[in-house]
């Protein structure tokens, strides 16, 4: 059975969705999950995305931002430096980063898929440690290899899902959501798409298509009673934006900038202890990251200028926002380590607190 998503509740948001309203609305990109619900105490996994599919590893332009640093997001120096994200992207748990890092190597090498003699992959992490004992690191090298392999397009899961399985975000059980929008032809007709791995805030910010549902669903709620602490989350966000019009490294580090605004519509200003870390690509340029001619190594490139950014610049906001409130609608209650129990985000209320503000 298809879970809900938040449009099916009736919540407004702004811009028009792709067709499946994910990130792989934006052509070739491949999503795959390995989620591992065992015992008591494992609720983790591992999300890979292939931006050009699994068995395409042509190097795409890409660009990184953090608004907040209290995270890792491995092989984003040299994204930073070069400009290319040079294979599969990597989302886990906060312990688990090395083993996945790691195992993308190893299925690169067997691919043949290593741009240069060596590979710097990305690999973002969020902490699940309410509902998964970390420190039992049970994601194994199978697991990635089984996510690398079952990678697919088309519609993809959301919720307790990949990295996303343990996480929790505004209290409610959070996870792994996505969106995407679709830029009239007047503008350009471009995709963007936005996967994020949504583990932040505290119930009293929550924001729903403007409205403060937070300050309304206030049962339930672990860390705060539903009350206002006087102090930010501690909480983390990995977003991840694609789209297929065609933008240089620092025009992507722009977009990536822009999932800061998506997060802060739903409520959340960050926090001392919230490592909130955004990674864009490009599917366009194909080719852009060389050999180039044989008699004089030039590639040729197209790129969009500045002046043309504005409604991506909007669409990445939007798509980021949507994405984090899919994450949280597809969520499910869960059970976890030390029997802490984190409630979904119960969908009758949801509506009955939209309707009260006309949304």
């Amino acid at each position: 059975m298809t879970k809900p998503r938040a449009r099916d509740l009736e919540v407004h948001f702004e811009g028009s969705p792709g067709p499946l309203n994910a990130i792989t609305d934006v052509n070739g990109i491949e999503v795959g999950y390995a989620t591992i619900i065992e015992g008591q105490s494992a609720r983790t996994g591992v999300t890979i995305i292939h931006p050009r599919g699994k068995r395409d590893h042509d190097p795409v332009f890409a660009g990184y931002f953090a608004f907040n640093g209290n995270g890792e997001m491995t092989g984003v120096a040299w994204v930073e430096e070069g400009g290319f994200l040079e294979g599969p992207i990597g989302i886990t748990n906060t312990h688990s980063v090395g083993v996945v890092r790691d195992t993308i190597i190893d299925w690169q090498i067997k691919q043949g898929a290593i741009f240069q003699r060596w590979s710097c992959p990305v690999v973002g992490e969020t902490a699940d440690g309410w509902l998964n004992d970390m420190n039992g690191f049970y994601i194994k090298a199978e697991h990635v290899r089984a996510a690398l392999e079952s990678a697919q397009g088309g519609a993809i899961a959301e919720g307790n899902v990949g990295g996303g399985a343990g996480m929790i975000t505004y209290e409610f059980k959070g996870g792994t959501g996505t969106s995407s929008r679709k830029l009239p032809n007047k503008l350009g007709g471009w995709m963007i798409g936005a996967l994020v791995q949504a583990n932040f805030g505290r119930r009293f910010q929550l924001t729903v298509s403007g409205v403060p549902v937070g300050q309304h669903l206030t049962s339930d709620a672990p860390i705060t009673n539903g009350e206002n602490p006087f102090k930010q989350d501690d909480g983390s966000l990995i977003v991840i934006l694609a789209t297929d019009a065609p933008l240089l490294p620092h025009q992507l580090k722009r977009l990536a900038k822009r999932a800061t605004l998506g997060m802060a519509r739903t409520g959340s200003l960050g926090g001392n202890g919230s490592g909130d870390l955004f990674l864009a690509f490009s599917t366009a340029n194909r080719g852009a990251a060389g050999p180039g001619s044989a008699k004089s190594g030039v590639v040729s490139i197209e790129a969009l200028p500045n002046d043309h950014m504005d409604p991506l610049l909007f669409a990445s906001a939007y798509a980021t926002e949507e994405a984090i409130i899919n994450a949280m609608i597809a969520a499910e209650t869960m059970t976890g380590r030390d029997g802490v129990t984190i409630k979904a985000i119960p969908h009758d209320e949801l509506r009955a607190v939209m309707k009260q503000y006309g949304r």
